[in-house]
């Protein structure tokens, strides 16, 4: 009797412990500008002007940290695939440099868009979080 009680308390206390489930998003819902937090869970930089706008007719643009690209989406159901294809090509100070080679290197990579607590977050296939975006 003791066993089955404290499994059960067990059972519900992880389960009060959950977050939110993650959902999909929607084509409305990925429309218009967002700003990047973070990437793979790590902050960037304070003064980073790192952001992505999502356009109805498939357009990617934003700014990879110190430089403008441009590019496609797809968001088929809840598969999401992201290809940039141009950037400018302007040096700035070497932390801002990083971000945007690590936002280009990270963006071909993501296959779903999920949104959770607020946030948008771009997922590879394995499920880890890629970068993590709020609504600017």
């Amino acid at each position: 009797m003791l066993k089955k009680t404290l499994l059960a308390l067990a059972l519900i206390s992880l389960g009060a412990c959950q977050s939110m489930t993650a959902i999909p998003v929607t084509t409305n819902a990925l429309l218009g500008r967002w700003h990047i937090t973070q990437l793979r869970g790590q902050s960037v930089a304070d003064f980073s002007p790192a952001q992505l706008t999502f356009a109805v007719d498939g357009k990617l643009s934003g700014n990879n940290s110190c430089n403008n690209f441009v590019g496609s989406y797809v968001l088929n159901g809840k598969q999401l695939l992201i290809k940039p294809v141009a950037s400018t090509m302007k040096a700035c100070v070497d932390v801002l440099m990083q971000q945007e080679q690590q936002i280009m290197q990270l963006l071909p990579q993501v296959t779903t868009a999920i949104t959770e607590n607020g946030t948008l977050q771009l997922v590879d296939p394995s499920g880890m979080v890629l970068i993590t975006l709020s609504r600017h």
